[in-house]
């Protein structure tokens, strides 16, 4: 089996590598390729994934190229985590809607819409060459932000593509502890869109658990998602982290205005991170690497093609970006939905779940009409179909701040997105 890792130089990459590298694992990988335009720092990723393996005895060879033909060439299944414009872009998503009063995030909001403009129409190239060069039925991957937008561009023009995300087994993994049941056990309600979600059950042997651990557990819930705790009691679900940025959208922009935003610490841990990795002595996923925001990233990533490649009969249940198909069904087929999915022979259906209720639904429907606007001004262009996205933005939604935001959006990103400047 070969692995296709589009992004290889990412500083996630060991994350990935350690879940692959793991005795008794799902994949038998007989090679991993590491793609990455960034020659240096291929080299010092791909290096720490060579000792890594080498430690372990694996029979994995690790191969790094900066050529996309050669890396998705007869692939099995490519996983693509890249980052268009680097960190600097995100800095530049996280800072520009500030200016304008409005949240500073690289995956919602107007900073979610740059993303989306920048990575879509180089994601859709990628899936081509994935078409034309890797195995018929091989699987495509996106860990690549925005998720749930990139995965619907990738659907839509007929790609076998499945989108993942690490929040859903974060959250799971954090209840099996607090539980004291393995993880597996564990089954999530959870559901939405990416980044937008709600866990609504935890189910254990088929009993919902959810009420014993807000009972028991809602203070630190309330800690780690940074919302009140009666706000979490009120609802009865566990929103995701992403939330906060609807839920209390004013204090997070006090916040980033006072002290900085997300992108300037993720840099600063990178920096480190690749030092790290420099270490010819360093033969594992350094602990720091948790504080990149990647955590479980592999055993979800692992797990998911487990499932997809591992031949008839594999099996298991993932929460995965797919299509709707009626699952919601006041959002089109065609809308991509985060849910848990049943995964059988290489086949993705969407568990069953109750109805999906207002308070949740009418911010889901309100969000997903932004995505479609944010995928088309993404793969046609044009000011005015950007504009057209931000004023369906929940987190922007008045004519002014939608006017200013476009015109600071289209000005950051000019250099990637080549009609912004026409």
């Amino acid at each position: 089996m070969k692995l296709a890792v589009v992004g290889g130089g990412s500083t996630y990459t060991p994350e990935l590598v350690d879940g692959i590298g793991r005795p008794g694992g799902p994949l038998d990988v007989d090679e991993l390729v590491l793609m990455d335009p960034d020659e240096e720092r291929l080299a010092v990723v791909g290096g720490l994934a060579q000792r890594i393996l080498a430690t372990r005895d694996s029979r994995t060879r690790v191969r790094l190229t900066s050529s996309l033909d050669e890396a998705v060439e007869d692939a099995t299944a490519v996983l693509a985590q890249l980052r268009v414009g680097g960190q600097q872009a995100r800095a530049g998503d996280e800072s520009f809607p500030l200016e304008c009063g409005c949240v500073g995030q690289e995956t919602t909001g107007a900073g979610g819409l740059a993303k989306a403009l920048r990575t879509v129409p180089v994601m859709r190239s990628i899936a081509e060459r994935v078409r034309e060069r890797a195995l018929p039925d091989a699987w495509l991957v996106d860990f690549t932000n925005p998720v749930g937008i990139v995965t619907r561009a990738l659907l839509q023009e007929g790609h076998r593509a499945v989108g993942l995300c690490n929040v859903a087994i974060g959250f799971q993994r954090l209840f099996a502890q607090w539980l004291g049941v393995a993880a597996d056990d564990v089954r999530l309600d959870h559901v939405g869109l990416n980044h937008l979600t709600w866990i609504r059950h935890v189910g254990v042997d088929g009993v919902d658990r959810l009420p014993e651990l807000l009972a028991a557990h809602g203070a630190q819930l309330a800690e780690r998602l940074e919302l009140p705790q009666l706000l979490i009691e009120r609802l009865g679900v566990v929103p995701s982290y992403y939330l906060r940025y609807y839920y209390a959208h004013d204090e997070v922009v006090a916040e980033e205005l006072a002290s900085g935003t997300r992108a300037e610490e993720v840099q600063r841990i990178e920096s480190e991170l690749l030092e790290l990795y420099r270490d010819p002595a360093l033969v594992t996923k350094p602990a720091l690497l948790d504080k990149r925001g990647g955590a479980y990233y592999s055993e979800a990533a692992v797990a998911l093609l487990g499932s997809l490649l591992g031949g008839p009969g594999a099996a298991g249940v993932h929460v995965v970006n797919v299509e709707n198909r009626g699952h919601l069904p006041f959002l089109p087929d065609d809308a991509v939905i985060e849910v848990p999915c049943d995964v059988v022979d290489g086949t993705l259906t969407p568990i069953p779940t109750g109805p999906l209720e207002p308070l949740y639904a009418g911010l889901v429907a309100h969000v997903f009409a932004y995505e479609s606007l944010a995928l088309d001004a993404a793969v046609h262009g044009g000011r005015d179909r950007v504009f057209d996205a931000l004023l369906a933005h929940p987190l922007v939604g008045q004519v002014d701040l939608a006017e200013g935001l476009t015109d600071r959006l289209l000005a950051r990103n000019a250099a990637f997105v080549p009609w912004a400047s026409t």
